[in-house]
């Protein structure tokens, strides 16, 4: 049976947390010492039981598949992937006990080389927040913007000195912005190649540097940009502009400016999704007898018909009222709930009419408190 773990289990390299433990409880059963006539049973049950116990665990294996077989296991004979032994119980990653993180595993055995440049690094994304209005997230609208950003120094075009400073070659690396070293680890002989810190990869010094931006090729300054707000877009969603957020390296590309977008609560509708919903109040009579009615609505005025009979707290749809999908066609709905309202006073024609209309249902009317109570608590 060979070593390699994944090929113990008989999965591929990119097998799941659960495919791993699924091939595990298969070949236990084959090789467990109680059960199987295999030859060397015992010795291929273990085989198995430390492939999935370092495939299960994510930083284990995380290292496992960095550093491979071999060297895995010679760093496991010099104090233990999982703690004790060696070192004063230590591990060989530098962690207090158990296997410490990636960027451990790289300081300690290739001198932090994990952090060392590969090439010219992209900048990195910048966020900020825009609040609109709900109108504006209906219309979509073309806003302005301002941000606090690092942009590359004018003065020395992101240099960090002056085009006419005087340079030498690199001490540090001779020149070549890099410097490679040797280190013997429990794992054996690692040479390992990382930007020179001196230099900081250029491979030449300069006896002068910019005023403008102290060397760091880099100056803050308030920035007005103009954003498109799409219509239909919802609270908390999030713009990317391109290229607008930090400089990158000369030679690279800037990052992104994220923009997160907050939409204002509206006096008159309530958003849910892309339907809005509105309350609004109707009169007794029109309630009674029916009416038409007139609603505000994001894109002007719209009516529609309150039928003879409607109770408070009814809902009526008003189709295509809501608000624009983001990014494609269409509306969605108004959700419009009536409210009856009772008058709070009363003139005496009004007084008498609803008298007689108490009077014509059957109840006596003698305060006119207590009848527009009645109808208050009958709503």
């Amino acid at each position: 049976m060979s070593e390699d773990f994944y090929e113990v289990l008989g999965v591929s390299r990119d097998a799941s947390e659960d495919e791993i433990k699924d091939a595990y409880r298969k070949k236990a059963q084959q090789y467990h010492p109680d059960v199987s006539d295999e030859e060397n049973a015992e010795e291929k049950f273990k085989k198995v039981q430390k492939a999935k116990e370092v495939l299960t665990d994510e930083e284990k294996r995380q290292m496992y598949d960095q550093v491979g077989h071999e060297r895995f296991e010679q760093a496991e004979k010099h104090g233990g992937v999982g703690g004790g032994g060696g070192r004063g119980g230590g591990d060989p990653f530098g962690g207090a006990g158990g296997m410490g993180g990636m960027q451990d595993i790289f300081d300690q055995f290739f001198g932090g080389g994990g952090r060392g440049r590969s090439g010219p690094q992209q900048g990195q994304d910048l966020r900020t927040t825009l609040t609109i209005d709900l109108e504006d997230a209906y219309d979509g609208v073309e806003q302005e913007l301002s941000v606090r950003r690092p942009e590359t120094c004018p003065d020395c075009d992101g240099r960090g000195h002056p085009a006419d400073a005087d340079s030498r070659t690199c001490p540090q690396c001779n020149g070549q912005g890099q410097q490679t070293r040797v280190q013997q680890t429990p794992m054996g002989r690692v040479q390992q190649t990382q930007t020179c810190r001196r230099c900081e990869g250029e491979g030449t010094l300069y006896d002068e540097t910019c005023s403008t931006c102290r060397g760091e090729g880099t100056v803050r300054n308030e920035a007005t940009l103009s954003v498109e707000i799409p219509a239909g877009i919802r609270d908390g969603q999030t713009l990317r502009m391109d290229g607008e957020g930090a400089p990158g390296d000369r030679g690279a590309r800037n990052g992104d400016l994220l923009i997160e977008v907050s939409v204002r609560d509206h006096p008159d509708f309530e958003r849910d999704g892309d339907d809005l919903r509105h309350n609004h109040a109707v009169s007794f009579p029109q309630a009674v007898f029916g009416d038409t009615v007139e609603v505000p609505t994001l894109d002007g005025k719209a009516e529609f018909e309150v039928p003879a009979g409607t109770q408070s707290g009814e809902v009526f749809r008003l189709g295509g009222k809501g608000m624009p999908h983001l990014r494609r066609r269409g509306h969605g709905d108004l959700y419009v709930q009536v409210q009856v309202v009772t008058p709070d006073s009363l003139n005496e024609e009004q007084r008498e009419a609803l008298e007689a209309f108490a009077e014509a249902g059957g109840e006596e009317v003698e305060v006119e408190e207590g009848f527009f109570e009645k109808i208050k608590n009958s709503l």
